[in-house]
């Protein structure tokens, strides 16, 4: 299954720097003035269109908030450590993302920000499974 996560953003160019400056890649064959699509993982895309083309769908007039209209979901995905957690959060407040909660459970480290459009994203790292202390006699 491939997936397609499409967002309309107020301004493409800025979208694109802010997704850029996370270091997600940009696939070019599926980009151009009104969209541009990032491959975050293999066969999992963010597409960020400008709010013409996302309208010009059709079903969709409904959905198109703006900067003020909070994300009704919550894209999560998981990385490989704490530290690339933090370190995309840092990249993302760097490139004018508004940071959020940090939520540190015994069984997974999570942060939150929001792009400029206000899109809401929520890396996480499951921690290890730490074997449990032998019941003492």
């Amino acid at each position: 299954m491939t997936l397609f996560i499409s967002c309309p953003v107020d301004d493409v160019d800025r979208a694109t720097a802010f997704y850029s400056a996370l270091g997600w890649e940009l696939d070019p064959t599926m980009s151009r003035a009104e969209v541009s699509a990032f491959v975050i993982a293999p066969g999992q895309y963010v597409m960020l269109a400008s709010r013409a083309m996302y309208a010009s769908v059709g079903g969709v007039e409904d959905l198109i908030g703006g900067p003020g209209t909070p994300s009704k979901v919550a894209v999560s995905f998981d990385l490989g450590s704490r530290e690339e957690v933090d370190d995309l959060v840092a990249r993302a407040e760097a490139a004018g993302g508004r940071v959020g909660d940090t939520d540190d459970y015994p069984f997974m480290y999570q942060r939150q920000f929001d792009d400029p459009d206000g899109y809401h994203w929520s890396p996480f790292w499951m921690k290890p499974e730490v074997e449990e202390a032998a019941p003492t006699a």
